[in-house]
């Protein structure tokens, strides 16, 4: 074959249909495969950048697999806990049912002593009444005639600027001359007098002041006569015949009914200056004054050595005493209801007493004290209210008996901790802190799951509450129980005693309340997804990226009742009152709560897997698109390239034909 020779021509047309059909193919592989890029040799960039993304993208794909039980076990474990609180809530209304079934015992009790009148509104009884004390005010008797005031000598006459303008009480005392000249003559600032020891000083200007301690005063000389003589009045008290200025022009001064006059010049001149000598005095008129205290011997009227009242009663004046009316009379005064005016303060009491109901009414220290009756208050009101001041009781009286004291005022009842409550301590009584109703009572005993009521008869019962039915009342003490007369003395507590009938009840109850347990301990266990589950305890850990950086792992929990807070229960140690009842409603309000916490953070743990397991597929559909990018032919472009090929390949073998017919023609010359 080596000796066979091809023209130049024939080997052209050879090597281009050889090329041609390498290229044809090469596209045909592409167009089979759909890849431009089918191994190292086609493009080794290309080949190995895709080989890598899509290994990673296997890799992540693999993942997604345990992504997914991931989801699938969160929720198992939510539907676990939805399960969970549907089953906690039933026990809830199990627990609910015991409490509104009869309390299962005959609750421990504590019952008083009879109380005469008590009521829920006065604990403390009927105290009745004891005499109450009306003292009046300091009373005086007079003795003979008083004393009446008299006018002191006038002074000498006193002008205003000219002879002819006599002084008036209008006038003012810097505008006083003697008549002869116009000039003023009166008092200036700093002159002085004294009136009976005390001082008159005249100053510039200012109404009369009187100093509190000394009874010193002191006047303008802007001030007017009439102040003047108003200022001297008040220190002789002369309240009955006022000091005036005469319609001659002369300053008259009175004495007091208790005072006599006395005028000394303090500055010399100062009294001349006010028409007046230099030495002016008056000495009070009339029977001599004797105030005795008031006494029992002090009469009614008329003057008498020991004394009469300063306003008298006069005949057919009268006292209502209670409603019962006394009448004074001039002389032959009979039966209770009548009295002389002769009489004394005694003789006045005994029949007030009479009257009243009351005893022992006295003057002690110049005054009248009354006693109340014991089965009425006392009211005096007299016809000669005047008199009746007199004897310092001023217009009427009106006294209210003293309540007895109650046998329990200021008694004490102690009771120690019941079912588990605050130990109360009680004190009887209506003062302040102290208890004398039935509502305060209550108000202080809840604390100690205790309730108070009282019958018709007075007597009071402390029992338990619902809730601490079970319970006993605490040991009781204090002065309520120990002393004679307590109203607790020589009672005792009576014991809580079960109800059988309630008890079988509430056991009935218990027992479906363990069911309702049991429940939760299985449910717990079956909520498991794929050999993990993470109300047992189990641990979620899941991987997110191929290269194992990328990790959440989810901690499980035990929600079995232990894990709750919950337990079953004892017949006849539990749901045996409403504290117990309560107590396990406490317990199943916060396992309700666990639950719903936890439910929160699967939840949040869900929604964080789902983000990943989303994200892994887009991730993967990326990386995916990336390699078919390098790798993947454009199957129009190759099926153009086919078909050029293909008639390339059918031009190539007509001129490789052309060039065999050329040789054939040239062997045909030969033969």
């Amino acid at each position: 074959m080596s000796g066979i020779t091809l023209s130049s021509a024939v080997r052209q047309n050879l090597l281009s249909l050889q090329s041609t059909a390498s290229l044809l193919s090469e596209t045909q592989n592409r167009l089979s495969t759909g890849n431009k890029v089918n191994s190292a040799l086609d493009n080794p960039t290309n080949f190995f950048t895709a080989s890598s993304l899509t290994s990673r993208s296997s890799d992540i794909n693999n993942l997604l697999d345990g992504i997914g039980n991931g989801v699938q076990i969160l929720q198992a474990a939510n539907t676990g806990i939805t399960s969970l609180q549907k089953l906690v809530d039933s026990a809830k209304s199990i627990a609910n049912q015991a409490l509104q079934t009869t309390v299962g015992y005959a609750k421990s009790s504590l019952t008083s002593t009879a109380l005469t009148g008590a009521t829920a509104t006065n604990l403390l009884g009927a105290a009745g009444g004891t005499n109450a004390v009306f003292t009046g005010a300091a009373a005086t008797g007079t003795a003979t005639a008083a004393f009446v005031s008299v006018a002191a000598t006038a002074g000498s006459v006193l002008h205003t600027g000219t002879a002819s303008a006599l002084a008036t009480g209008s006038t003012v005392i810097s505008a006083l001359t003697n008549g002869t000249v116009a000039t003023a003559t009166g008092p200036v600032a700093g002159d002085s007098f004294s009136v009976n020891g005390k001082t008159v000083t005249f100053a510039a200007s200012g109404a009369a002041a009187t100093d509190a301690t000394t009874g010193n005063v002191t006047i303008g000389i802007d001030q007017t006569l009439d102040n003047l003589k108003t200022a001297v009045d008040g220190i002789t008290a002369n309240t009955t015949n006022a000091s005036s200025v005469t319609g001659a022009g002369a300053i008259q001064l009175n004495t007091g009914i208790a005072n006599n006059l006395t005028l000394v010049d303090t500055t010399a001149g100062t009294l001349a200056k006010l028409g007046l000598s230099t030495a002016s005095s008056a000495t009070r008129t009339g029977g001599a004054v004797s105030t005795p205290a008031l006494a029992t011997s002090t009469k009614l009227s008329g003057v008498n050595t020991a004394g009469a009242l300063s306003t008298a009663f006069a005949a057919g004046d009268t006292l209502s005493i209670n409603g019962k009316t006394l009448t004074f009379t001039a002389s032959g005064a009979t039966g209770a209801n009548q009295i002389d005016i002769t009489s004394d303060v005694t003789s006045l009491l005994g029949k007030i007493d009479g009257l009243s109901g009351a005893t022992g009414s006295t003057v002690t220290g110049g005054k009248v004290v009354l006693n109340t009756g014991t089965a009425s208050d006392l009211t005096i009101t007299s016809s000669n209210n005047a008199a009746l001041t007199s004897l310092g009781l001023g217009t009427s009286v009106s006294q209210a008996r003293v309540a007895a004291p109650s046998p329990i005022d200021g008694l004490t009842l102690t009771i120690g901790a019941t079912g588990g409550g605050t130990a109360t301590s009680i004190t009887f009584g209506s003062a302040a802190g102290q208890t004398s109703t039935l509502d305060d009572l209550n108000s202080k005993l809840a604390a100690n799951n205790l309730q108070a009521s009282i019958d018709t008869t007075g007597k009071l019962s402390i029992t338990t509450t619902n809730d601490a039915a079970s319970s006993n009342i605490g040991a009781i003490g204090g002065t309520a129980v120990t002393g004679a007369t307590g109203q607790f003395s020589g009672q005792s507590v009576v014991n809580a005693v079960k109800d059988a009938g309630s008890q079988a009840t509430r056991a009935s109850l218990i027992n479906q309340y363990n069911q309702v347990i049991d429940q939760i301990t299985t449910t717990a266990q079956d909520s498991s997804f794929n050999g993990v589950n993470l109300l047992n305890g189990d641990t979620l850990k899941l991987t997110f990226n191929e290269t194992g950086s990328s990790k959440l792992s989810i901690s499980g929990v035990g929600f079995g009742p232990g894990g709750l807070g919950l337990s079953k229960l004892t017949a006849g140690t539990d749901f045996t009152d409403n504290a117990a009842a309560n107590k396990t409603l406490a317990s199943l309000t916060t396992a309700s709560t666990t639950l719903r916490s936890q439910a929160s953070s699967f939840g949040s743990n869900l929604s964080v897997v789902q983000i990943r397991q989303d994200f892994s597929k887009s991730l993967i559909n990326v990386l995916q698109t990336g390699a078919s990018n390098l790798t993947l032919a454009d199957t129009n472009e190759e099926a153009a390239n086919s078909q050029a090929l293909s008639t390339r390949q059918s031009i190539g073998v007509s001129a490789l034909s052309l060039a065999n017919t050329a040789q054939q023609g040239v062997l045909q010359l030969l033969r």
